[in-house]
């Protein structure tokens, strides 16, 4: 395991982020397709970075539809020669960096172009997409969707019954998350809902599937997003100080709820101790963190399944504002999915605010000198996970 981490490390710490940025619009965007959206957000961030999209030579992508890459490809008129389309939700485009970063070091690319475009609220699923639990083939279909257990509340909100009745985690500390998320929101111009809530308004917001109120749960969207990872050596040349991968780790447990080893914790329990180990950093090193926020149980068994806290513990670690601008532990700090965007699968935009904070370029939102961030990426129904150590020269 140490051998093969030494040449992780060595690949992953020589490739950069140079460039990240969401498509030009973002929101409610019904008069823009999915492809547009990616290709927005794929000039925005080439220009971000300062390269031309004839100079990307690695395609990553992955979302609804069929053979993602070769659509975007076309559509952007480029022409890689490796491509990457691993699609395993939300996470995919934080586990894309490490790929992008591998392949780079194998000499197989040498812009990595990663993108992502998705139509939640305008368009919702494509024909042709494909749902697990419509199609009688797939095991979800046959033994979970007829006892109504399919879709993300579904699924996640029996994960969180399970957490509430083991450790006795409360509906005021899940609310405390999506107060602290909606403050940082108010301070992003791109959010989409920025007017301020209280724990009695999460509270009183209408049932969606229990114990989830309607503010518990991140908002549907469209949007598009992208970020450039290139070598350390080329982007010291460019126009914005790199930002450097120094550690990562990705798992996968499951993908019916059914085969989840244990519902009170993700495979963040494994990709996480990877990325630390591999960066050589401990809990209290990090400035900022992003992860994923489909719903606010998602960030209290992330921030467990990470080591921030034990498990069962997450309530407590969360309360008191702690996570929330003035706290001592930055957290979401875009409004993430809960407040800012949440077309269907988020981990770029976790992606897109670590850069932005570890270059100084948040405003009102900037934590002050940071330096540190982890972001972890979560697809499925807990089934993913895909941890990045990120940091400054």
């Amino acid at each position: 395991m140490k051998s093969v981490n030494r040449q992780k490390a060595a690949a992953l710490q020589n490739a950069a982020i140079v460039g990240a940025d969401e498509s030009d619009e973002i929101g409610i965007v019904p008069h823009k397709g999915v492809l547009q959206l990616h290709a927005e957000a794929a000039l925005n961030a080439l220009e971000d970075a300062g390269i031309d999209k004839r100079d990307v030579d690695g395609l990553f992508t992955a979302g609804p539809g069929f053979a993602a890459s070769l659509q975007v490809a076309e559509y952007l008129g480029i022409t890689p020669t490796y491509t990457d389309s691993t699609s395993v939700g939300g996470s995919s485009f934080v586990i894309h960096v490490e790929h992008a970063a591998a392949a780079i070091a194998a000499g197989l690319c040498n812009v990595a172009l990663i993108t992502h475009g998705e139509s939640g609220a305008s368009g919702g699923r494509r024909p042709g997409a494909g749902r697990p639990q419509q199609d009688p083939w797939f095991p979800s279909a046959q033994f979970e969707a007829p006892y109504h257990v399919g879709g993300p509340a579904t699924t996640y909100a029996l994960a969180c019954q399970r957490h509430m009745h083991q450790y006795g985690t409360t509906h005021e500390q899940l609310a405390e998350i999506a107060v602290a998320t909606r403050k940082w929101a108010a301070l992003n111009p791109k959010a989409m809902m920025r007017d301020p809530i209280t724990i009695d308004d999460v509270l009183s917001s209408r049932w969606i599937s229990y114990p989830f109120h309607l503010l518990d749960c991140c908002l549907v969207t469209d949007a598009g997003g992208a970020v450039v990872v290139t070598s350390l050596e080329r982007a010291r040349d460019l126009k914005k100080k790199p930002v450097r991968l120094l550690g990562s780790g990705e798992a996968t447990t499951h993908f019916t709820m059914a085969n989840q080893p244990d519902l009170t914790t993700t495979p963040a329990a494994i990709s996480g101790p990877l990325a630390m180990s591999m960066a050589g950093v401990t809990h209290s090193d990090f400035d900022v963190v992003e992860v994923y926020d489909s719903f606010t149980y998602t960030v209290l068994v992330t921030l467990e399944a990470l080591g921030f806290c034990a498990p069962g513990e997450g309530g407590a670690f969360v309360s008191g504002q702690r996570t929330a601008p003035g706290g001592d532990f930055p957290l979401n700090t875009s409004g993430g999915g809960l407040s800012y965007t949440h077309p269907g699968m988020f981990g770029m935009f976790l992606l897109i605010e670590a850069t932005r904070q570890l270059r100084g370029e948040c405003g009102d939102r900037q934590v002050k000198d940071a330096k540190l961030a982890l972001v972890n990426g979560t697809g499925g129904a807990m089934s993913s996970t895909g941890t990045l150590i990120l940091g400054t020269e």
